[in-house]
């Protein structure tokens, strides 16, 4: 993977956790505390309103609730307000804690009805219940006034679930320094006339409803008849406009937080790891480079630019290696083909000094041979480091792709009449195959084929030129046209495993190096980068016992033509 792509994922990976781990903590917790608020919520309501319904139910009067409201504030944290149709606002939790009062809040209002609920039989007919509800009226009202005398006095009021689910109010004793006076607060006796015949009147109008209706109706007339002496329902509001709603717990957040901070950490270090590490190997190994150590090499794994930045790194080394390789080559191969025939000449010129040996004509014409073929040896490396540099001049032009093997063939047929081997050029006549080149160095490097032919074809031998064109666009083989020119000969053959040697400086198939076939071992390295710079390439097939076959590859026609005649 690029590494550009592997930053950008690890970047993405960090940010996308670290956003689902923000939202997963922010909406678990805000679930939960919503919950946690909702219930506690709930609970206080719960408790405001059963705790106000017990006061007005046991005390049959809302005076001196105010301590209790502020009780219940103090207890659930809310702002009550309290309130009756009757008696407007009875009582504020703000001024009773020693706070200014508060905008009231937006919550619904509550209804808080400290009535009983009657609970009448299954079983009594319609006319008795209607009777039971007449006198429940009474006995809640005289009740629920007496427990009202009662609250006033500083009496503890005591209350028990009586019939049919009416209270049944007591005096639990006088509270510590109150006022005496209770007798004034003596319980109702039993019922007027009047008032059962009032209630029973009330009630006659739920007899002809069907019994799932006729108990509802018998408890409305219930707590019509009893507003005027029990407490009226209360209106409960909740809440002011500036309470301070729950906040999320800063534990987790800071938690979750630092496990994604722990997180990008360690994503950053095995990132900078991973590209820290090739930089320093290619650090150690550049330094180690410049300081001669050619063999190092750094791994090189994966697709990536790094990778792709240590292979290149590693072609550069192989490079710079096989460089100083064959210059250690060339300077040992020449210093080798040197040292023989120089060791000769001064051991000749240290005889005739000393008068040993006589320098008749043979022995000079020796030593003048021997001069000859070690300067063709520097002739040769000069030729060839300047066409390996770029340096060699050329001279190109038009000519006849026949008359350059026919020249060829020329130079050498007294060197190959000499070596009994028949030299002959076959293939294309003259003016078919237009070449564009140097004629003087297409004749070297031919010239360098044909001579190594002739000097590895044995008395009796052939060596054969063969031209052949590929036809262009015209009837003579011209522009866009290739021309093959194969040097064939008839000798011992090279075997498969020196084919790949063959164009090296100083290599021979002769492990021995001996001169018997003479030659520099140059030749075909000459030949082959005289061709390459025409453009043209070299090949070569070869089979033991049967012969050899060089074939020179050049194109035809007048490419570059407008540099004919200037050097190159």
């Amino acid at each position: 993977m690029s590494f550009r792509l592997r930053v950008f994922a690890v970047v993405l990976l960090v940010a996308v956790a670290a956003t689902s781990a923000t939202a997963w903590l922010t909406l678990r917790q805000a679930a939960g505390q919503l919950r946690e608020s909702a219930a506690a919520d709930r609970q206080s309501v719960t408790r405001i309103t059963e705790g106000l319904r017990a006061y007005g139910a046991g005390r049959g009067t809302w005076e001196g609730v105010a301590p209790t409201v502020r009780a219940l504030a103090e207890e659930t944290g809310q702002r009550i307000r309290i309130s009756s149709g009757g008696q407007g606002q009875i009582a504020d939790s703000d001024p009773l804690l020693g706070r200014n009062p508060r905008p009231g809040g937006t919550a619904p209002p509550l209804l808080v009805d400290p009535r009983p609920a009657l609970d009448l039989p299954e079983n009594f007919d319609p006319g008795s219940l209607g009777k039971v509800t007449g006198t429940m009226i009474h006995e809640y009202g005289a009740g629920v006034t007496y427990a009202a005398c009662l609250t006033r006095a500083g009496h503890t009021v005591t209350t028990v679930r009586g019939t049919y689910g009416v209270p049944v109010f007591g005096d639990g004793g006088r509270a510590p320094g109150a006022a005496r006076g209770s007798a004034s607060c003596a319980r109702a006796g039993g019922a007027p006339a009047a008032v059962v015949e009032a209630n029973l009147a009330a009630t006659a109008g739920c007899r002809t409803r069907p019994a799932p209706a006729l108990r509802g109706c018998l408890q409305r007339v219930f707590t019509e008849r009893t507003a005027a002496v029990g407490p009226q329902p209360l209106t409960v509001r909740l809440g002011a406009v500036d309470d301070a709603g729950q906040t999320l717990a800063v534990g987790p957040a800071v938690v979750v937080a630092a496990g994604v901070a722990a997180a990008a950490l360690a994503c950053a270090l095995l990132l900078s790891r991973a590209v820290l590490r090739p930089v320093r190997a290619l650090t150690a190994a550049s330094q180690g480079l410049g300081e001669g150590d050619l063999g190092r090499r750094v791994p090189a794994a994966g697709r990536n630019e790094i990778a792709t930045l240590g292979r290149s790194f590693n072609r550069m080394a192989d490079s710079l290696q096989d460089s100083e390789e064959r210059q250690r080559r060339l300077v040992g191969d020449i210093a080798h083909e040197l040292r023989t025939p120089l060791a000769n000449l001064r051991g000749y010129l240290e005889a005739l000094r000393d008068g040993v040996l006589t320098a008749d004509a043979e022995l000079l014409e020796s030593l003048h041979e021997e001069v000859l073929l070690q300067q063709r040896i520097v002739d040769d490396l000069q030729d060839l480091a300047l066409a390996e540099a770029g340096a060699l001049t050329y001279h190109r032009g038009p000519l006849d792709g026949r008359e350059l093997v026919e020249a060829c063939r020329t130079a050498h047929s007294a060197r190959a009449a000499a070596a009994g081997v028949t030299l002959r050029v076959v293939g294309a006549g003259p003016g078919t195959v237009r070449l564009h080149g140097d004629p003087d160095r297409l004749r070297q490097a031919l010239g360098n084929l044909v001579g190594n032919a002739v000097r590895h074809t044995a008395p009796g031998g052939t060596v054969t030129l063969t031209l052949e064109g590929v036809e262009g666009p015209e009837r003579a083989v011209g522009p866009g046209g290739v021309a093959r020119i194969a040097v064939r000969d008839t000798g011992h053959g090279i075997p498969a495993a020196d084919l790949p040697h063959l164009f090296d400086r100083f290599w021979r198939a002769d492990a021995a190096r001996g001169r018997a076939t003479g030659g520099s071992g140059l030749g075909l390295s000459i030949a082959r980068q005289i061709v390459a710079d025409h453009d043209g390439t070299v090949e070569v097939t070869s089979e033991v016992g049967v012969g050899s076959v060089f074939t020179v590859v050049l194109r035809t026609g007048a490419a570059g033509a407008e540099g004919a005649g200037e050097p190159y």
